[in-house]
């Protein structure tokens, strides 16, 4: 498979790859994007074997985010505690290295952005606001992965802090931008935050477009085997939509199938986490 298919798979619109294909990458940032797809359809274990050998390596810039790839894995499993340890790790590593650009932020500048980011989503995980907003303020993204993860993550604080409101304008301005790149998970990923978002404000004329981006985002991460967003869509389809019930039976379906692909430390955070379902 190559490079490009895989990049596509990661950051275009071509995410839905059977996972015996994605064993076959072969350089070390061919097998960083397989890893990025593996993750994204919850297949962690598999993932965490590239992320480990590609975290040990001479690249400092792979290396970096392969670790915080690794890290954003463990949160998405409710780990974000166990998330510092490796974003930590891969901000050291490119604090002090030069190096060539990269379309979808896979170089220096993308690498420091990304450990920042996921170091200001551990601190609002373990509710350190103050900390996750100094984090944020220090990314200064550019590259357009760069600029929707920041918007992400503002967002985020922003719900985290009661103000629904102020989570609009990052939510919005993260979906235009994956929306203009073509980037088909980080639209899926942008529609959630954005639904939060306008869920949260409890304003009744919100509800049917909160409706709709849920159940975009539902097929989407359905026909493309996104299952690490398809259990948080779930969620808000059960919070925001009408048939609750359906909705958290399929939430459990896809958690079990996520909890299967994990590795004995991915399911022992989920299963310790207050942020993923029992």
């Amino acid at each position: 498979m190559s490079t490009d298919e895989l990049r596509r798979a990661a950051f275009g619109d071509l995410p839905a790859l059977a996972p015996e294909a994605l064993a076959t990458a072969g350089s070390p940032r061919s097998r960083l994007l397989a890893a990025i797809v593996l993750g994204a359809q919850g297949c962690y274990a598999a993932a965490a074997t590239v992320l480990g050998e590609l975290g040990r390596g001479p690249d400092p810039v792979l290396a970096s985010l392969a670790l915080s790839t690794f890290a954003s894995h463990r949160r998405q499993l409710g780990g974000h505690a166990a998330a510092l340890g490796p974003d930590g790790m891969a901000l050291k590593l490119v604090t002090d290295v030069r190096g060539q650009p990269d379309p979808d932020a896979l170089d220096v500048e993308g690498a420091r952005v990304d450990a920042l980011l996921g170091l200001a989503a551990d601190n609002l995980g373990l509710g350190r606001l103050a900390v996750a907003r100094r984090l944020v303020a220090r990314a200064e993204p550019e590259n357009w992965r760069s600029r929707v993860r920041t918007g992400w993550v503002t967002a985020e604080i922003e719900l985290a802090s009661g103000n629904a409101e102020a989570a609009l304008e990052p939510a919005e301005q993260a979906l235009k931008l994956a929306t203009e790149t073509g980037a088909l998970r980080h639209i899926t990923k942008s529609q959630l935050v954005l639904a939060a978002a306008l869920g949260a404000t409890g304003e009744p004329l919100a509800r049917p477009r909160v409706g709709l981006l849920v159940e975009e985002a539902l097929g989407v991460s359905d026909r493309f085997d996104l299952r690490s967003l398809s259990w948080p869509a779930g969620l808000l389809a059960a919070e925001f939509g009408p048939a609750c019930d359906r909705y958290r039976s399929r939430v459990d379906a896809v958690l079990h199938a996520v909890l299967r692909r994990s590795d004995p430390d991915g399911r022992r955070l989920a299963d310790e986490s207050p942020w993923v379902p029992g």
